[in-house]
């Protein structure tokens, strides 16, 4: 099958790589251009147009989709089909129009939930237990198209979002390549999203990662795991940054006010409802990732130390 693929992150390398591998013909990888990247701010390729030029296919990296000078680039590819994986930006109908057998979306959790930008995140940080893939057909809503196979897979406790998002990555990439043999040979029966059931992932903000102290043990725990690697749980400690980067609830150990800190055996934090969070892995600002307790003793902690003081 003749196709155009649209992606940008490390998540769509494994479909872009299973797809060209399945002997498919890829007359084009579609990316986002350059963007400036590093402590040096100089432009980086995306790691879609890395994996092309590694596997000889041609790239294209419009600004805009949308515009003219796109359309025509596209509609010149004359495709049977397009893919599409964490492209960046949203796809106008002209564009959907394109290519007779679709465009086939590789959406990383179990449609209608999660719909959006971050299912993956925010699967984790509500406390879901399993997520997944679903392939299904790009329409003009958002995330909303028929649905074409599914893929289910447990999260476990401890897992973070870039430990799931890998194991999705590989999973979509069978999928999508299952997907587009079902489609040519004319055995897949579309399925109808239930809009009643539609829940939302929207983008992540900067914001998102700050911590509620008040909130219970087990729902910190989930955002400092579901908001990697950005933009991370984040607080305040003595009036800085602090990022943490790994954390466990801590069952059994006596309470502490919101925020207020112990270091025995540990570094633990008071959150709601009585529960109490250990903190493994933590970041101040403008420093290393350490230990908590390398953090602990360095900081050499006060009674009256608090996190999150001046965020509430």
């Amino acid at each position: 099958m003749r196709l155009a693929f649209l992606g940008t992150p490390a998540f769509a390398v494994p479909t872009l790589e299973r797809t060209v591998a399945a002997g498919h013909e890829v007359a084009c990888a579609v990316t986002q251009p350059d963007r400036p990247k590093g402590r040096g701010q100089k432009p980086a390729a995306s790691p879609v147009k890395e994996a092309a030029l590694r596997l000889g296919l041609p790239v294209y990296q419009p600004e805009r989709i949308r515009r003219p000078e796109a359309l025509e680039r596209l509609a010149g590819l004359r495709v049977d089909a397009m893919v599409v994986v964490g492209y960046g930006q949203i796809l106008p109908p002209a564009v959907i129009d394109l290519a007779p057998l679709g465009i086939l979306n590789v959406h990383a959790s179990l449609l209608p939930k999660y719909r959006g930008a971050a299912p993956i995140q925010w699967a984790i940080v509500n406390g879901e237990t399993r997520t997944g893939v679903t392939i299904m057909r790009i329409d003009a809503g958002l995330d909303t198209g028929d649905m074409l196979l599914k893929a289910e897979t447990q999260i476990a406790p401890e897992e973070t979002a870039v430990e799931v998002g890998a194991r999705l990555a590989e999973m979509g990439a069978d999928l999508l390549v299952e997907a587009l043999a079902r489609l040519a040979s004319g055995k897949i029966v579309p399925e109808k999203q239930d809009s009643a059931q539609a829940t939302y992932a929207p983008i992540l903000k900067k914001e998102d990662g700050r911590i509620d102290w008040h909130m219970p043990a087990g729902a910190i725990h989930n955002r400092v795991r579901g908001l990697q690697p950005w933009p991370g749980a984040h607080t305040r400690f003595r009036g800085q940054g602090l990022h943490i980067w790994k954390a466990r609830v801590a069952a059994g150990e006596a309470p502490l006010e919101p925020g207020g800190l112990r270091y025995a055996r540990g570094l633990f934090a008071g959150c709601g409802e009585g529960t109490v969070l250990e903190l493994l892995e933590v970041q101040l600002e403008g420093r290393k990732r350490v230990a908590a307790g390398d953090f602990a003793r360095g900081q050499r902690l006060a009674d009256n130390d608090r996190l999150g003081e001046q965020e509430r």
